[in-house]
């Protein structure tokens, strides 16, 4: 059999990511440029050049924006103190965040509010964690690692649940709920899963195509939870090697050396044009056209912001 490239479906941008860049791009039409950002819309390193060619400023704290200006909340979502310094600089605030990150804030509130005390499952240091964790702070413990499940103490063991930042692999999350499970029995799983559809899908994308493959491609910048995930998820499919690459530039030939099937797949903020262009690097050296490998049919549309959508 010849060389063959599978290209998983779906891959790219899910509907919180088109989301949020279409309301960076409605707010600079509205409002004029500047327009500020705080954080990265989303992690990626194409979108956030290409917003800031068209007057986007990108900036670590609202204290950074000019006092009347306009800020944008990124996708992954800010705490309320995050909000209350914007509301006190007096900056015009649109929120870009996931509305399924919003999910698992609100249930964060709920279940705070109800006693309970709650164990989420994220990446320490990740925006999206920071900004779950700040809804209620003395009320959520962050399991990252294995170790952390043997460190969790709880008031309660009898009013406990569990939650998970939105963009992590299915099979490690699980692992740590098993794990705490153990510890205790009355563990409280979430209403309905935290982890979004898109991840899940271009997870399982990548697990059909995987090990058919000696080597997959993830195109996705090193921020992005959900691209790194994807790599780690090939690998443990059967992948012989994975490798996450932000643009066509960073692709290593020599990993081309002795390989008959490719799988290509891209992070739920990449845009489509990133992996044309992996497309056409693989054809000037003689690799086919795709096959596209499809899992699944998204057609999730989220509405811009409320002060955007008129």
């Amino acid at each position: 059999m010849g060389r063959r490239i599978l290209l998983a479906a779906p891959r790219g941008f899910c509907a919180g990511v088109d989301r949020a860049i279409v309301t960076v791009e409605r707010a600079l039409e509205v409002y004029g440029p500047p327009i500020y950002v705080r954080k990265e819309i989303v992690h990626n390193k194409h979108v956030v050049r290409t917003l800031a060619d068209c007057g986007v400023v990108f900036v670590d704290e609202v204290d950074e924006v000019p006092a009347g200006s306009v800020v944008v909340f990124s996708a992954h979502g800010v705490s309320p103190k995050v909000k209350q310094d914007a509301r006190s600089q007096g900056l015009t605030a649109i929120d870009a965040t996931c509305p399924l990150v919003t999910k698992v804030h609100q249930e964060v509130i709920r279940f705070a509010r109800n006693g309970y005390q709650i164990l989420l499952v994220g990446h320490e240091g990740h925006e999206e964690v920071e900004g779950t964790m700040g809804e209620a702070p003395d009320r959520v413990q962050l399991v990252d690692t294995a170790e952390d499940v043997g460190k969790v103490t709880v008031e309660n063991p009898e009013k406990v649940i569990w939650l998970s930042q939105t963009t992590l692999s299915v099979d490690e999350t699980m692992q740590r709920v098993d794990g705490l499970k153990e510890r205790f029995s009355a563990l409280a799983d979430p209403p309905s899963s935290d982890i979004c559809y898109a991840t899940q899908n271009r997870q399982v994308a990548v697990k059909l195509l995987a090990p058919e493959c000696e080597l997959v491609l993830v195109v996705g910048s090193r921020n992005s939870s959900n691209s790194v995930r994807l790599v780690e998820v090939a690998l443990q499919a059967g992948a012989n090697a994975a490798h996450l690459i932000d643009s066509v530039s960073e692709i290593d030939p020599s990993w081309l050396d002795s390989v008959a099937t490719i799988g290509l797949t891209s992070g739920a903020s990449v845009p489509e044009v990133l992996v044309t262009e992996v497309v056409g690097f693989l054809a000037e050296r003689g690799w086919p056209e795709p096959e596209e490998v499809v899992t699944a049919a998204e057609r999730q549309v989220f509405a811009l912001p409320r002060n955007l959508s008129q």
